[in-house]
């Protein structure tokens, strides 16, 4: 007979912000990272049980928004039963007249993703457990480097990414000023790590549609895995006459907000592959919401950022494809995942296993 769960009663919710540093910049077209902004949740129960996750907001300005806005929540449902499915409803609702997407998504992602773990906390089970999954591995791929640095340079960079984790995957930035300096880059790349390795290429929304007809057309026969986000995220009627030319997958999905925009992407045919992001998408909830229309229209869905909430949801995801994994938040976790040949490792423990190192919060911990 199955034991009832316990209820959990929220109290209140804490969030913290960090500036973590990257080991390897950020360098894009669109942008150059050098701190990754980190907003740590902690969702207090009555009961003693507390529920945590992680926010990565791009933007360290984007803290002084996100962090109040995330209090507001915790004093809202203050008092009220644990249910992520329900506070993913309330808080939306709650910010319904300043609109469902960009920060008001975000914000209630963190909630949600902090719920779920107390919830799987209480319930002495692994977050994919509980979603009705087993414990165990998900094939990953590197992104922790190969932006937009000299080409001659990436060659050794990709066999040391290669040698994290004995990877069978590892994505690559485009979008240099020019187009030969790009293929230089893929080239080096090839030649270090060899025919075997699955290659991701991100423009990171760089180009506007004349220049990624031509870069996409240059790359089309280079093997890769996916193109992903050659143009401006929005640009659904560009993805769509883009993915009907192109041989190689299109990938896009990291700027969904919430489970409509991906299935508007899927009725325009934008895409072959989708991947979004848990702040955007709406935390565990919203993945949830997404994965039922991907797997529907049989359409790969693969993790953008997040891997550790990543790998649990894409043991329960149909169509699941690659988690995206990077390292940038490891510094603030007691025990980051472990990985093997490629893999990320699942730990057989309550919830997501996220705890905080606090000497390492305390030295990363911001004012805003």
């Amino acid at each position: 007979m199955t034991q009832p769960q316990p209820t959990l009663t929220l109290d209140s919710i804490v969030a913290r912000p960090v500036l973590l540093p990257l080991k390897r910049p950020v360098v894009a077209r669109i942008a150059t990272i050098d701190v990754w902004p980190v907003i740590l949740i902690d969702l207090h129960t009555e009961e003693g049980v507390v529920g945590r996750a992680y926010l990565e907001p791009y933007v360290p300005n984007a803290m002084k928004y996100l962090v109040p806005a995330i209090h507001d929540l915790g004093a809202l449902l203050k008092g009220r039963q644990v249910a992520p499915i329900e506070f993913y409803e309330q808080g939306r609702k709650s910010l319904h007249f300043v609109g469902y997407e960009g920060l008001s998504m975000i914000a209630v992602a963190g909630l949600d993703m902090a719920a779920w773990d107390a919830l799987a906390r209480a319930a002495d089970l692994p977050l994919c457990v509980l979603l009705g999954g087993s414990v165990g591995s998900v094939k990953s791929y590197n992104s922790n480097g190969l932006w937009l640095r000299e080409p001659a340079a990436l060659g050794e960079e990709a066999l040391a990414l290669r040698d994290e984790g004995d990877f069978h995957g590892l994505k690559l930035r485009m979008g240099r000023e020019r187009l030969d300096d790009d293929l230089a880059a893929l080239a080096a790349i090839h030649n270090a790590v060899g025919p075997d390795m699955a290659l991701m290429v991100d423009f990171n929304q760089g180009l506007g549609f004349d220049e990624a007809l031509i870069r996409c057309h240059a790359i089309d026969d280079a093997g890769l895995a996916w193109i992903e986000e050659p143009i401006v995220y929005d640009n659904f009627d560009g993805y769509t006459a883009l993915t009907s030319q192109l041989k190689t997958p299109v990938q896009i999905g990291e700027n969904f907000y919430g489970p409509r925009d991906l299935h508007k992407a899927l009725q325009a045919k934008a895409s072959d592959l989708v991947m979004p992001d848990f702040m955007r998408i709406g935390g565990v909830t919203g993945w949830l919401r997404a994965a039922a229309i991907a797997g529907a229209a049989g359409i790969p869905m693969s993790t953008h950022l997040y891997p550790e909430v990543g790998a649990h949801v894409m043991r329960v995801t149909e169509t699941a494809h690659w988690l995206e994994w990077q390292d940038w938040a490891d510094v603030i976790l007691q025990k980051p995942y472990a990985l093997s040949r490629g893999d990320l490792q699942i730990p057989d423990a309550p919830g997501l296993d996220l705890d905080w190192d606090e000497d390492a919060v305390k030295a990363h911990l911001v004012e805003i």
